[in-house]
């Protein structure tokens, strides 16, 4: 766990605060940024139905809907977490991370983050992240 700030926002409602982040790093991707479930407001996390995807490292991996606090703006499969994780990654099984375009905004210790380029990763990107990164168009050789 990393102490810092990390709020995201839908429709100008911060729906997730907390002040303890787990950050992981993998091989040309900027971080992905993991927030214990009781970070995010009641009413803004919803399971979603649908296929699972796995992880060679982390397992299987569960997806879930963000919204507002009343259920309105809906962003379907936008967050992920591994109820079951191996045991390397134990410390996630109660933490969700989720998908920075798909949300209005995010901030991690006062930053306003970027998303990582395309639509499959979920990197959090910072001034104090060095790129390239995979799903980069710019960049087609980091596969």
């Amino acid at each position: 766990m990393i102490n810092g700030a990390v709020s995201v926002i839908v429709g100008n409602e911060t729906i997730a605060e907390g002040s303890r982040y787990i950050r992981i790093c993998e091989t040309f991707h900027p971080p992905t940024i993991y927030l214990h479930q009781s970070a995010f407001k009641s009413g803004t996390l919803h399971q979603t139905s649908g296929p699972a995807s796995y992880c060679e490292w982390k397992g299987v991996a569960s997806y879930w809907s963000l919204s507002k606090t009343d259920g309105s703006d809906r962003r379907v499969r936008a967050a992920w977490s591994y109820p079951n994780p191996t045991e390397r990654y134990a410390m996630l099984a109660d933490s969700i991370s989720l998908y920075p375009q798909r949300v209005d905004a995010c901030f991690l210790e006062g930053e306003a983050v970027k998303p990582q380029p395309g639509t499959f990763y979920g990197g959090w990107i910072t001034s104090w992240t060095i790129g390239p990164f995979k799903g980069d168009p710019n960049h087609p050789e980091l596969i």
